[in-house]
């Protein structure tokens, strides 16, 4: 029995895909909101996750990106959303496929299907990663050093992510500015070279010795346990 995670805040749209997707053999968890969508998705690791984009305590665009800091599950945008641009944010934030409301039963049903084909065999990186001090939950988006909360701001965050989901690899100076701060930038390394020594500041015992955020001079960067 494949397991789905049905994101909406409308309680009838809810009760109505839980009741047609069980009736044909799914298992199915459904929350309302985005914090409830990224604790529920630790929880019992869907196969594939339905997720609307307008929720009530976050974008739904967040959510995606709160999936995608440690799990490769399939992820259908099911969204009153029909322009081109929502489509193109939605997908180029990690999502899989994209259905829009009204939708016909069947046809969804065919992209869930396809969508936990298409998976294969990979789990993604653990939603919690200890190194030393350090607790990086990427489920949940926090950071503890000592077991005390670590505040960061956005930009902080996406750096360490795409450092800590490919931890012990080598990312390019390239890969990272393209991934945190988007496809038109690459060379603007003294952004990284700030971030990171704010990152040293808040996460390292020494920061002029670091120990979890190396660099290597002139190609970038690595996170190390």
């Amino acid at each position: 029995m494949s397991r789905v995670l049905v994101v909406d805040d409308e309680p009838g749209l809810r009760r109505a895909l839980t009741i047609n997707l069980s009736a044909r053999g799914w298992d199915v968890t459904a929350v309302g909101d985005g914090t409830s969508a990224l604790e529920a998705a630790a929880r019992t690791r869907p196969d594939v996750v339905l997720l609307d984009l307008g929720l009530p305590d976050l974008d739904g665009l967040d959510v995606v990106a709160g999936l995608r800091g440690w799990s490769d599950v399939p992820i259908i945008v099911l969204t009153a959303r029909t322009s081109s641009a929502d489509t193109v944010d939605a997908l180029d934030a990690g999502a899989d496929d994209y259905v829009t409301k009204p939708f016909a039963m069947d046809v969804l049903l065919a992209r869930l299907r396809a969508a936990v084909r298409r998976r294969g065999a990979g789990e993604g990186v653990p939603e919690v990663v200890e190194a030393g001090a350090l607790r990086v939950d990427l489920a949940r988006r926090t950071v503890t050093r000592h077991g005390e909360p670590v505040k960061l701001t956005p930009t902080e965050w996406h750096l360490l992510q795409v450092l800590v989901t490919s931890a012990g690899r080598l990312v390019t100076q390239t890969e990272l500015l393209k991934e945190v701060w988007g496809p038109a930038y690459g060379r603007e390394t003294n952004y990284l070279r700030v971030y990171v020594a704010q990152l040293r500041r808040k996460l390292e015992e020494t920061p002029s010795q670091p120990r979890h955020l190396i660099t290597e001079p002139g190609m970038g960067y690595r996170f190390e346990v």
